[in-house]
């Protein structure tokens, strides 16, 4: 994370008039970062370069269970065009907007939520970019990561134990890292990634990337690991293999798997969290005691 010095040491080279003082926002903007997030223990993002693939489902539940383990819990969702965490929560509500920033509307466990879903006057309405934005992907990208950013400084948050950053589906490789440069001191991804052989070619180069601008990766949940039998819970192959020589080439953990199961989706779909004693809770139940003791173990 740059101090506000560099900030202010590349903003002066630039060569153009900061009329509408640009560069103090950026740097107050920063710093604003810094405070709210010096209130949360752990930041972990969700990410996996490939759409469809569940991460959305991920974050939702892998957040449920820490909540349910007893920590205080944030979620933040910044597919900006698709949010779709709030559905699967089943929370609604806006933004308490106070003279020091948004408060979030929380959820079940008390969960705080931040999505761009609050800002939308319907469910079905569309986030509309105006303005030089519709002329130019580069604008538009901007524009979208000005917005990110103003996430992590608006909201207060206050003291959690994990805040949990769902990130882009899909995602150029480079946006992943450049949210992630805006979380200070990031404890590191977790990558969602299906057994296809298609979807692991896609989720290995964002692996690559990520790495390479020096993002830390936690590990791996495998989805639609498989398909539960509605009638008598025997799960089914989707795929051929998994995803070990995914985790194994990446040098990754395998953090869990995680079958397709009718009930899931029911439950994301419907708003209505998995009861704490269904196998598939269970089964995040176990990939966040892992990630804690994993995380605790290594600030010791």
């Amino acid at each position: 994370m740059p101090t506000e010095k560099d900030l202010k040491s590349i903003l002066e080279n630039l060569e153009y008039r900061d009329d509408a003082q640009v560069q103090k926002q950026i740097v107050d903007q920063s710093l604003q970062v810094k405070l709210r997030m010096g209130q949360v223990k752990r930041k972990i993002v969700v990410m996996s370069g490939k759409g469809g693939v569940g991460k959305s489902m991920t974050t939702t539940n892998l957040a449920l269970a820490f909540a349910r383990a007893g920590h205080k819990v944030g979620v933040l969702d910044v597919d900006l065009n698709g949010p779709c965490i709030p559905k699967m929560l089943g929370v609604r509500g806006k933004f308490e907007i106070t003279s020091e920033g948004a408060l979030p509307p929380t959820g079940p466990y008390g969960m705080k939520i931040a999505s761009m879903e609050f800002f939308l006057k319907q469910e079905d309405t569309p986030v509309q970019w105006k303005g030089p934005m519709e002329l130019s992907p580069v604008w538009l990208g901007l524009m979208e990561m000005n917005v990110i950013r103003e996430f992590f400084a608006d909201i207060i948050w206050g003291e959690i134990d994990y805040l949990f950053t769902d990130l882009p589906p899909g995602a150029a490789a480079d946006k992943p890292p450049v949210i992630a440069g805006y979380i200070p001191e990031l404890d590191g991804a977790v990558v969602v990634a299906t057994p296809s052989e298609v979807a692991k070619a896609v989720v290995r180069k964002s692996i690559h990337y990520s790495r390479g601008a020096g993002m830390p990766m936690l590990g791996l949940v495998e989805n639609m690991s498989g398909a539960l039998c509605p009638e008598c819970g025997t799960a089914v192959p989707l795929y051929e293999g998994g995803c070990e020589d995914l985790c194994e080439e990446m040098n990754l953990p395998l953090l869990g798997k995680i079958p397709f199961d009718r009930s899931l989706s029911h439950a994301c779909d419907q708003g209505q969290p998995l009861p704490e004693s269904h196998p598939i809770a269970k089964r995040f139940s176990k990939i966040a005691t892992d990630l804690h003791h994993f995380l605790d173990s290594k600030k010791n």
